[in-house]
């Protein structure tokens, strides 16, 4: 009983603001959708939750579901362990990480709208590929940008007594920079993965994948079926509000290190 009362005392203003932020996003809804007048452009709440909830029964819609989340965390993983190894690269070599720079650069400023579309011609139409490809995009730079930022922040005396005292580059990597890279990164863990569902699913409706929540929502706006678009839409947001608060966890990791 202590433990749940003290869990709810250190975070009683993110709980408050959060309450607070849905209410807010509800009466919002509830406006538009009195001032609008028309279902076909906002749909009443109470359908649309009953929609959401109905979603839950659908075989298509698990489907889809998982085929978004399989999507997101495979491109994570590969802009992850791609982001590890060019940062690593970058923290020893100053080289190297001067050559990455503009090229991380033209990667971030790729509209996705374009990318999408060439790399779907490229995977000769592969619809349910080039989604995740478009997420390694978006998700490789910004996660690369995160742990420079980290090593940066390393006390450059920290490195500077390494070099002096002839400390290998391996020795150097896995006992200097990661251990006080890996509790920064592992923070942004949840935030990045929300991200890349994000990513995904607007890829997937660009596309049109089948397997996904962005095909269902391609189809459901084709179809006119708006409270259906919304309760897709909601459960995307749901989600990625749940990968977030889950792999955020994974900061409780870090303890020791800190």
């Amino acid at each position: 009983m202590t433990a749940v009362k003290n869990f709810f005392k250190e975070r009683k203003f993110n709980i408050i603001g959060s309450v607070t932020a849905v209410i807010l996003m509800w009466l919002v809804w509830i406006t538009a959708y009195y001032c609008v007048g028309n279902k076909l452009i906002v749909p009443s709440f109470t359908e649309t939750l009953a929609r959401f909830f109905k979603n839950f029964a659908s075989a298509e819609f698990w489907a889809g579901l998982g085929g978004s989340l399989l999507r997101t965390l495979a491109a994570f993983l590969v802009s992850l362990i791609g982001a590890a190894v060019c940062a690593a690269f970058a923290a020893l070599s100053k080289v190297f990480k001067a050559i990455l720079k503009p090229v991380m650069t033209l990667i971030r400023v790729l509209p996705t709208l374009a990318v999408s579309l060439i790399i779907l011609k490229l995977t000769l139409g592969n619809r349910s590929v080039s989604p995740a490809i478009v997420t390694v995009l978006v998700l490789f730079p910004a996660i690369y940008a995160q742990l420079t930022a980290a090593t940066e922040g390393i006390d450059r005396g920290l490195t500077e007594m390494a070099q002096v005292y002839n400390i290998s580059r391996r020795n150097r990597l896995f006992k200097i920079y990661l251990p006080l890279v890996l509790p920064n990164t592992l923070s942004q863990t949840g935030a990045n993965i929300s991200l890349g569902l994000k990513v995904t699913v607007s890829a997937e409706v660009l596309v049109n994948t089948a397997k996904g929540l962005g095909g269902m929502m391609q189809e459901s706006s084709l179809s006119a079926e708006i409270a259906n678009l919304a309760a897709l839409t909601l459960a995307a947001v749901v989600a990625g509000l749940l990968l977030d608060i889950a792999f955020s966890q994974l900061k409780w990791l870090t303890y020791k290190w800190n």
